[in-house]
């Protein structure tokens, strides 16, 4: 790995903090009304279901073929104030494993309460899935398509206390 100037990158953050970040009272609305969806590749569409309501409990919403790939399946889950985790899967395809690379998708975080936060880490647990816990808020496993997820507990809009949106 390269040496990094890490004075230099946090330079360049306040730098691009000064010129682009501006004061919540003078920022203007968002033009997007939330996220409708995100779309993932599934491996295995019932695995996928049962990990995401089961274990997640995020209620599937809908299932039905996928427009652009016939045989497909394109299905939906709640995760809370209108927004979806879509999937896909692709029948016939040799997708591959998931893979985690630079450039790519890193990880979900999905705000959960924190009473929600605790019960969902107990069923983690109690289902021997592996995860990591940061902060005291994070927790950080991946779902049974390789994809990795982050159930963070603290609110929509804040990130380790401190106040992002």
């Amino acid at each position: 790995m390269t040496e990094i100037d890490l004075a230099a990158i946090d330079a360049e953050r306040e730098r691009i903090r000064a010129t682009y970040l501006q004061p919540e009272p003078s920022r203007p609305a968002s033009s997007a009304r939330g996220l409708h969806h995100f779309a993932l590749v599934a491996r295995d569409v019932e695995e996928t279901v049962r990990f995401y309501q089961e274990l997640l409990e995020f209620p599937l919403t809908e299932i039905f073929e996928n427009r652009d790939y016939q045989g497909s399946n394109h299905f939906f889950f709640d995760i809370g104030h209108g927004n979806l985790l879509a999937f896909f899967d692709f029948p016939g395809l040799d997708v591959g494993p998931y893979v985690e690379v630079l450039g790519g998708l890193h990880h979900i975080a999905i705000s959960v309460e924190p009473l929600r936060w605790n019960h969902l880490k107990q069923k983690l647990d109690d289902a021997g899935v592996e995860y990591l816990s940061e902060s005291g808020t994070s927790i950080y496993f991946r779902d049974p398509n390789g994809a990795r997820l982050e159930l963070i507990a603290d609110p929509l809009g804040e990130m380790y206390g401190t106040k992002v949106l």
